[in-house]
């Protein structure tokens, strides 16, 4: 049986490198976290963590900042799940549809996540993590952001039940939920970096409410199978026939 290669797009191939390089990023502050920790310890000093690293946080910072504000404009190379935003990647369905109700789902996505960081800020609180693992979970979430978008996302199959990243309802909300947990960490690079992942969450759902027609495959056709040059599918195609080839083996069993 012959297989289909797959041929990365170039947004397919971006958002590779952005897994990579946040991967890399997330394990070099690991490294430097476990280093300072074990070093506070022997030296009996007070640990102060990443401060003691004010390049490596302006580093950190200026790569997310300017992702963020590179946001606010149009791209030939993001994905269309970011740029619906924009009327140019607007093409009115020849036959539109009615678009499906998520409103209830998109709601529910944030209960969980504010649930979740709500445990988070718990843990903080009561000395439990500290400042540094606020950081690590951050840069965590910008890995996972990337695996959801490539391999497997819990919004898209637990939640909004989408077709795809394209016709993603949250898709614009992914900094603002990566950076959740440095609003507990009072500093201009955290909160900084909150902002703008908040400012493009306003945005996004401004837009949302002004023109949802761009937002739906049902009412946009930008959006469609047909239409899309990304194939950021791809992957998470391949690995639900895995699943489910595993699957149907282990009932022949």
């Amino acid at each position: 049986m012959s297989h289909k290669k797959i041929r990365l797009s170039k947004t397919s191939l971006l958002h590779y490198w952005k897994l990579f390089f946040r991967g890399g990023l997330f394990l070099t502050a690991t490294i430097v976290y476990i280093v300072d920790r074990v070093q506070a310890f022997h030296m009996e000093t007070d640990f102060l963590g990443f401060l003691m690293h004010p390049y490596f946080l302006a580093f950190i910072w200026i790569v997310f900042a300017a992702e963020m504000l590179l946001r606010f404009f149009p791209s030939h190379i993001e994905s269309k799940g970011c740029q619906k935003v924009f009327k140019r990647n607007y093409i009115p369905a020849a036959k539109p549809r009615p678009c499906r109700d998520d409103r209830k789902a998109t709601l529910a996505i944030l209960a969980a996540w504010l649930g979740l960081n709500g445990i988070i800020a718990v843990l903080y609180f009561t000395d439990i993590i500290d400042v540094g693992i606020l950081l690590l979970i951050a840069l965590a979430y910008s890995v996972c952001d990337m695996i959801c978008i490539l391999f497997f996302c819990p919004f898209q199959t637990w939640f909004l039940k989408n077709k795809c990243c394209g016709t993603c309802r949250i898709y614009n909300w992914d900094f603002a939920m990566m950076f959740t947990p440095l609003a507990l960490i009072p500093h201009f690079y955290t909160w900084s970096l909150l902002g703008l992942g908040l400012a493009l969450v306003i945005n996004w759902e401004i837009v949302w409410r002004r023109h949802p027609e761009r937002f739906y495959e049902e009412t946009n056709d930008a959006l469609s199978c047909a239409n899309c040059e990304e194939r950021l599918c791809a992957h998470k195609k391949q690995l639900h026939q895995l699943h489910k080839k595993l699957r149907e083996l282990k009932l022949m069993k």
